[in-house]
C-alpha cells in the first residue's frame, strides 16, 4: 500500500517503512505525527484519489530527527563597484519515518 501526501508545500509517495526528510514540524524526536492531508491511497491496481484529499485517511509517521541541512552559501559580487555580500543559510528539516497508512 502506498500513499501520496503534501507536506511542507510538497508531494510525496511514501509506503510502510520508508524514511524520509519533511520542511520542519513541531514535534520532538520519539513522536507520532499524523499527516491528514493525503491526496491519494493505493494498493495493487485499486487507486483512491481525493479531491483535493481524502476525507478520513491518514498516514502515521515515527519523528526520528529535527536537524538543519547542510550550509548553502549565496554570494552577490559586483566587479570594480566594491560590491560583495555573502550570506549562508541552514534549513531545517524533520526527518521521519512511515509507521501506517490508514485509507479511511
Amino acid at each position: 500500500m502506498y500513499a501520496v501526501i503534501r507536506s511542507g508545500g510538497k508531494q510525496y509517495r511514501v509506503s510502510e517503512g520508508d524514511v524520509l526528510r519533511l520542511e520542519k514540524l513541531p514535534a520532538e524526536v520519539g513522536e507520532t505525527v499524523e499527516i491528514d492531508d493525503v491526496l491519494m491511497v493505493g494498493q495493487g491496481s485499486e487507486v483512491q484519489v481525493g479531491t483535493p484529499h481524502l476525507q478520513g485517511s491518514s498516514v502515521q509517521a515515527e519523528v526520528l530527527e529535527q536537524d538543519r541541512s547542510r550550509k548553502v552559501e549565496v554570494t552577490k559580487f559586483k566587479r570594480r563597484h566594491g560590491y560583495r555580500r555573502h550570506h549562508g543559510h541552514r534549513q531545517p528539516y524533520t526527518q521521519v519515518k512511515i509507521t501506517g497508512i490508514n485509507a479511511g
